[in-house]
């Protein structure tokens, strides 16, 4: 009598109901997995129209990662389709954002994901992969991009409130913090009651200015002009109280100035980042980006799902108030030289070197 085969044995590939749509060259299921040919030693999409193999040749591999990892390389054909499928992923994710965007309330995910074509679980995974955000995340950005506007405007909080798309009082100001790092009267008042400490330091890049909110650092600037910094903070802070740092405040100095020297070692004290949606999804991006990689503002646009926003991903490294923290010095222009640096150009040379990261003369 013939045992059972062990739990941990792998299905034979036409035993697999992925074996199907490989044979039907589904191109619906393409960016859910791969099929390896163990004879050749290369992986293709599910859709593609290859030469089918015999299925005892074939393992399935949920990423293309993962049968990387196994030792494939990508089939010629799949290598030339990843464009294309980052570009329909790039697109379907760009609508989603739109929808968001034009939406009062926050659409439900599973709405999202139809209007993509996709699962509930699949469309997270290409949503967050191409802006770097969940669709909540994302939401929940925008929905204080439009509080902010709103109360920049100058009028009621609660016409603010509604405006945003919270359909009660009680629900906005349980996230009024989280939203605005301070509550809403006082951040149309331009920072009116808030309290930042704040001091002013040497660095091998010159003098640096940290400042600190209760909800964590809010600007880390760099130049030459320790006074031309603190006048930069009061522009940014213009009705908070700024408060010298104390002996306490030292530390957080120390560590600042120990990830400018030092950029690759990152920083884990708390940020407090206020920009617009958009900003924000570009800062969040550029901190994925590892120590000693660059990437150029098309890519981070690309990443995003919005390729002809370059200009405008140029805009928000502009207006970063995070030096290193958030690191715009690792984006470069599309032929790999620097450009323009808040802080400027040496100063990026320097950092990306520290990282080794040559940067072009």
């Amino acid at each position: 009598m013939t045992s059972a085969p062990s739990p941990t044995t792998p299905l034979p590939a036409d035993a697999d109901p992925r074996w199907a749509a490989v044979l039907a060259r589904d191109p619906a299921v393409d960016g859910r997995f791969v099929y390896a040919v163990k004879t050749t030693g290369v992986y293709c999409r599910p859709g593609s129209p290859t030469r089918l193999p015999h299925p005892r040749n074939v393992e399935f591999f949920d990423t293309p990662e993962e049968a990387e990892a196994a030792g494939y390389r990508p089939s010629r054909r799949h290598a030339s389709d990843r464009s294309a499928i980052a570009a329909r992923r790039a697109a379907q994710v760009a609508e989603a954002c739109r929808l968001i965007d034009a939406s009062d309330a926050i659409p439900a995910s599973s709405e999202l994901a139809r209007q993509a074509g996709m699962s509930v679980h699949h469309f997270h995974r290409v949503f967050k992969a191409v802006t770097g955000l969940t669709p909540k995340a994302y939401a929940a950005a925008r929905r204080a991009d439009k509080l902010r506007r709103a109360l920049h405007a100058g009028g009621r909080v609660t016409d603010a409130i509604y405006e945003a798309g919270f359909n009660s009082n009680s629900r906005f100001y349980e996230a009024a913090d989280r939203l605005l790092g301070m509550r809403p009267k006082d951040y149309r008042q331009g920072g009116a009651n808030m309290r930042i400490r704040f001091a002013v330091g040497q660095c091998s890049l010159g003098a640096i200015l940290v400042a600190q909110s209760e909800r964590g650092i809010c600007a880390i600037l760099l130049g030459d002009d320790p006074d031309a910094l603190v006048r930069q903070l009061q522009d940014q802070f213009p009705r908070a109280t700024l408060v010298g740092g104390d002996r306490d405040f030292e530390r957080v100095i120390a560590r600042v100035v120990g990830l400018v020297e030092a950029p690759a070692v990152g920083l884990d004290l708390p940020l407090d980042v206020r920009g617009t949606a958009f900003q924000e999804r570009v800062w969040q991006a550029l901190r994925q980006i590892p120590p000693g990689v660059t990437m150029t503002y098309a890519e981070i646009a690309a990443r995003l799902g919005m390729p002809k926003a370059v200009r405008a991903v140029a805009r928000a490294c502009a207006a970063n108030a995070l030096a290193v923290a958030i690191p715009c010095h690792r984006v470069v222009r599309s032929d790999g030289a620097l450009s323009g640096y808040r802080w400027g150009v040496e100063r990026k040379r320097a950092l990306l070197e520290r990282e080794g990261k040559a940067p072009r003369a």
